[in-house]
């Protein structure tokens, strides 16, 4: 019987969804990192290997769900400035849930498709 701990099975999430994502110039991938005090979110073309854009929240008031949901307006209009419309939203080993669900919101708010 083998006993999994926490950053295993993070891992074994993360690469699952990895592997069924991958973003391309027209069409790049936006990758959420989550930690405890903030959120980073980069749109990259895995093609070549670059970040286009990234944005991280800043200490500001309201609820990290709040701060989730403008940081996804921010990162729309800056991929809308750089003649992108179209996404593949990658969220790590994250649940679609909370901080996740309300940037993806946002950004689809934003008139980011995905």
């Amino acid at each position: 019987m083998s006993k999994f701990n926490k950053q295993s099975t993070a891992s074994r999430r993360s690469l699952r969804v990895r592997s069924k994502v991958s973003g391309t110039r027209e069409r790049p991938r936006v990758s959420v990192f989550t930690s405890l005090s903030g959120m980073f979110v980069q749109l990259i073309d895995d093609a070549a290997g670059k970040t286009l854009v990234s944005v991280r929240t800043s200490k500001s008031k309201g609820t990290k769900t709040e701060q989730a949901a403008a940081l996804g307006k921010i990162l729309a209009e800056a991929a809308k400035s750089k003649g992108l419309t179209s996404v593949v939203f990658d969220r790590s080993r994250r649940q679609y849930h909370g901080r996740v669900k309300a940037l993806a919101e946002a950004l689809r708010a934003g008139g980011l498709q995905f």
